[in-house]
């Protein structure tokens, strides 16, 4: 019988979220929705309880925190099942030899809008819930999701990694081929100008500047939480009683819960001792409203929670034996320990001889009893839970009694391994870290935020256990590797409570019927989850159902026991009893009458009481004796697994919240989620010709330039300074740009002319500077490239940190070439270097060479040939390799209205998709899987649009946009 092909699900929420406008929008937004929303946040009153004080902090009390809400843009919608479907749909195409596959297309509703109109109705709406990778400033975007998206105390748990000290460089890596970075390095010096600001503006003042970012940052997220949510910040030794100092600040310290130690990687070397672990801060909303739930550990006899089990019981539960320390359980013995049966106190239901095993057992002081009445005495023995100690009866608790213990504030775990957790980011925290602290403190359909998103491990973790997510991080690099780890997860897909199957589990699980009530799969219900028995003493004496057995299977037993007395009678050799009334006595096969035991009742003297009965019989026994032994043996056993089995549905348990049933025959991968920035990539600026459009007034000069201050002038007069000694470098040093002079231009634009040789001609640049901190628009670009021709330029050089994705694929304007050079970030802190013309301070990252081909039957593909680079000796545009790419992607179907991501292909180190190959290559093929590491996209079907669109990533998370016509 052929193999069932695995299912690709993913989960869908039923929470609901604000409609936001996406980067091709932008143009037709009302102003009030552009206009960015000042809120302010009351400090806290310094006079409710001590405060740390640092430098400035005095002057910012003297009024509100005043934060600005600009509005999110939406720059993709990714469904990363609709990238699976295809890839599936394609294998079975190919093993079947047909091309009418039926094809669904999930982005058809990815909003789930009433109309078309609410579509740039925004903020007036709500659509389908989708998660959310946020790039921008956490202080902005927390401020944003708040006041203009209604999120203000709807998020339940925050997990907030900011930098451990006032090194910023170490948290920010500069590609997603590298993780090494060096405090100090200037070639490793962050490229974002984000966090190049966060350095400047907020770390100039060292810690008293770290500090106000951490408050300012605490303060906004506290308003996002909800009554009962939870913050779990992760700090470093260097500055966690700082933290802790301010957290008690904003969140009030009668809502500090605890501050929990785990175990890094690896210890940081030091010159006394080394740094092993780091902390986790732990503070409440609203204390008293919390939501917690209790997460375990699974025991290990000897560790911690079961230091005690140094006994051991044989499988079957007949033998016990004693364990030293230096001894290993034989295999499948099970772990136990004995416990006192007495207590203090006095009650006479609990006062009374005990007879056990042949023996009458009195309390020895009068204050003393037993921990439960006769009658649960009764079930306690039947259960086989007593054993002596010599003449003192222990109760006897097994290690699967509660196989769990609570976990503490110290996590010894936790260190990342190279093979489950693998690490692709600079600051990587093991997901372990992470997904207990959601476990904690939330369920499944809760939401989840992290300000400090890095490699995306919360939102990887959230994923997993069903939780919503909302990531932010000013780092294009984290943004980029966050989104390669989310498109290509791979999670089990875990048994919804709310489901016909997950109420068959329930039911086999709790031994009731299962219930008959319809579902609808939400996943608010949660997860049918493994649960521990919490056996007990007492648990045990109150089911009354061990009663019911007894009655009902100890007749077999004792026919069993007679039986073998029979089959013993006349056997010549004498039997030593090992344990009981009787202990150390040799029982006669051969006599007659009955025997008196300690306890008072009465024995055959010639024969065997049930717990005299050996394991295993004797030499010299005969045959028919040893067959009712075993027969014995089996109806005990009987006996004791319908009691354990009774003693263990009837027993109060712990839900394992990390330890949902799955269903094996199902796969899920990541839910849909949008990547979203905080300032639009424009609309679109080109047609399907690539033509240019809507720049009309910037090619026609009218475009009016930005106001420029003193300190603008400052800034382009350093920046000339060092263009005119470093020049501009390419990919490779022999396409580098060297002036031959540079002087100030009195332009709009222009801000200097330059001249380089192209060969033996010398040929003028115009120079546009973008500004000090943001990024370049298209029509910035268009009206500098305008002004250069109309002042009778070559070439137009712009320098800036950041291009929009539309502006990066403009290349010329008419005869204007149009070169685009990225200004290292250490131009923001060229005070402190010389001027030496040494390192790539300019850099251009070329334009992606792509090609469409129509391969027939209505069907096209897309080929990145490798990115276009100038060469400054003949003037041409050559086109390199795709060593530069990381990732490219494809909406087959582009409406001009948000880009889709219907296609990805990976050409970096990393191998997204190496755990979904492991689990679906019986319904996807290797060809299929080859194809999301080509430079040549898989055949699709001519757009009924009219377009399509390509986005390009390199490794330093540089991205650009290009929209083709395809008819």
């Amino acid at each position: 019988m052929a193999k069932k092909p695995i299912e690709v699900e993913t989960l869908t929420h039923d929470a609901t979220r604000r409609n936001i406008p996406t980067a091709e929008f932008e143009s037709i937004m009302r102003e009030q929705d552009k206009t960015p929303i000042q809120l302010a946040y009351e400090r806290r009153n310094k006079d409710l309880d001590p405060q740390l004080v640092w430098r400035g902090k005095d002057m910012a009390d003297w009024s509100d925190l005043i934060v600005q809400a600009p509005p999110l843009y939406i720059q993709e919608k990714v469904h990363p099942k609709a990238i699976i479907d295809d890839l599936k749909r394609e294998s079975s195409t190919r093993a079947t030899a047909a091309d009418d596959a039926p094809q669904f297309d999930m982005f058809s509703d990815f909003n789930g809008l009433p109309d078309a109109e609410a579509a740039t109705e925004f903020y007036q709406h709500d659509q389908h819930w989708s998660n959310r990778m946020i790039s921008g400033d956490s202080l902005s975007v927390m401020a944003s999701l708040a006041e203009r998206e209604g999120l203000r105390g709807q998020v339940q748990c925050i997990y907030f990694d900011p930098p451990y000290g006032i090194k910023f460089n170490s948290n920010f890596q500069w590609s997603t081929t590298s993780r090494d970075v060096k405090d100090g390095s200037k070639d490793h010096v962050t490229r974002e100008p984000e966090q190049v600001r966060a350095f400047r503006d907020t770390w100039r003042d060292g810690i008293h500047s770290y500090l106000t970012y951490l408050r300012d940052r605490l303060t906004v997220a506290r308003d996002l939480l909800h009554d009962s949510g939870s913050i779990f910040v992760q700090i470093g030794d260097e500055n966690v009683h700082r933290v802790r100092a301010l957290m008690d600040e904003v969140f009030g310290e009668d809502n500090y819960i605890s501050q929990i130690d785990f175990k890094k990687t690896a210890g940081l070397a030091s010159d006394f001792l080394a740094t092993s672990k780091d902390h986790i801060l732990y503070y409440a909303r609203n204390r008293k409203s919390t939501k917690f739930r209790r997460v375990f550990n699974v025991k290990q006899a000897g560790s911690e929670g079961a230091t005690q089990f140094n006994w051991v019981e044989s499988e079957d539960g007949t033998t016990r034996n004693s364990l030293r320390a230096s001894d290993e359980a034989p295999k499948g013995w099970k772990m136990i320990s004995h416990d006192n049966l007495t207590s203090t106190g006095f009650a006479t239901t609990t006062a009374y001889p005990l007879d056990i095993f042949g023996r009458k057992i009195s309390l020895k002081q009068a204050n003393q009893r037993w921990k439960t009445t006769t009658d649960g005495m009764f079930r306690v023995k039947a259960a086989d839970r007593v054993m002596l100690m010599g003449s003192t009866p222990r109760y006897v608790r097994k290690l699967d009694d509660f196989p769990v213990f609570p976990i503490t504030d110290v996590w010894s775990d936790t260190g990342v391994s190279g093979f489950a957790d693998p690490r692709v980011y600079v600051v990587q925290t093991s997901s372990k870290v992470i997904e207990r602290c959601i476990l904690m403190a939330t369920d499944p359909g809760d939401l989840v935020l992290d300000p400090t998103c890095g490699s995306g491990t919360s939102a990887y973790v959230a994923e997993q256990w069903g939780r919503r997510w909302i990531t932010i991080d000013t780092s294009r690099v984290a943004v980029a590797l966050a989104r390669s780890r989310m498109m290509g997860a791979r999670y089990p897909y875990y048994l919804l409570a709310d489901s016909p199957e997950g109420q068959a589990k329930e039911g086999e699980i709790t031994r009731t019927p299962p219930k008959t009530s319809s579902t609808n799969g939400s996943i608010r219900q949660g997860f049918v989850y493994d649960r521990a028995p919490h056996i007990t003493l007492r648990s045990i004496a109150n089911n009354a159902e061990i009663n019911v057995i007894w009655e009902k299977l100890q007749p077999a037993v004792e026919d069993a026991l007679a039986a073998l007395n029979t089959a013993l009678a006349g056997h010549a050799t004498p039997f030593k009893v090992e344990t009981g009334g009787r202990k150390g006595e040799k029982v006669s096969f051969t006599a007659s009458g009955e025997a008196k035991l300690p306890s008072g009742e009465m024995a055959p003297a010639n024969g065997l009481m049930e717990w005299e009965v050996p394991r295993e019989a004797p030499s010299g026994w005969p045959a028919l004796a040893q067959k009712a032994l075993a027969a014995f043996w089996e109806a005990r056993i009987a006996r004791q697994h319908e009691i354990d089995a009774s003693i263990a549905a009837k027993a109060d348990f712990e839900y394992l919240y990390d330890k949902p049933f799955p269903d094996t025959s199902k796969t899920r991968v990541a839910g849909p989620f949008t990547v979203e920035s905080l300032s639009p990539h424009r609309t679109l600026a080109v047609d399907w010709n690539d033509e240019l459009i809507d720049l009309h007034e910037a090619a026609e000069g009218k475009r009016r330039a930005a106001e420029r201050d003193d300190g603008f002038t400052d800034f382009a007069h350093m920046i000339l300074e060092n263009l005119k000694a470093a020049g501009v470098q390419q990919a490779h040093k022999e396409d580098r740009i060297t002036f031959t002079a540079l002087k100030g231009w009195p332009g709009d634009h222009i801000s200097a002319e330059g001249t380089f040789m192209e060969g033996d001609v010398q040929r003028r640049a115009g120079v546009f500077i973008g500004p000090e901190f943001g990024t370049v628009s298209r029509p910035d670009l268009v009206a500098a490239a305008r002004e250069a021709g109309d002042a009778g330029f070559d070439v137009l050089i712009a320098c800036a940190f950041n291009y929009d994705a539309h502006s990066s694929e403009f290349d010329k304007l008419g005869r204007i070439k149009v070169l685009k050079a990225r200004m290292n970030p250490d131009m923001h802190m060229a005070k402190d270097l010389k001027t030496t013309g040494a390192g790539n301070l300019f850099v251009i990252f070329g334009e992606p060479d792509i090609r469409i081909t129509d391969v027939g039957d209505g069907m096209v593909t897309v080929q990145v040939y490798g990115v276009d680079v100038f060469k400054p000796q003949t003037g041409e545009v050559q086109s390199e390799g795709t060593d530069g790419i990381a990732l490219w992607m494809l909406d087959t179907d582009y409406n001009e209205e948000s880009f889709f991501v219907r296609h990805a292909y990976f050409l970096g180190a990393n191998d997204p998709y190496k755990a979904l190959k492991t689990t679906l290559k019986a319904e996807i093929d290797e060809e299929a899987w080859d194809s999301l590491y080509s430079d040549t996209s898989r055949p699709f079907a001519k757009p009924k649009s009219g377009r399509i669109a390509v986005k390009v990533i390199n490794h330093l998370g540089d991205e650009v946009m290009k929209v083709f016509a395809v008819e």
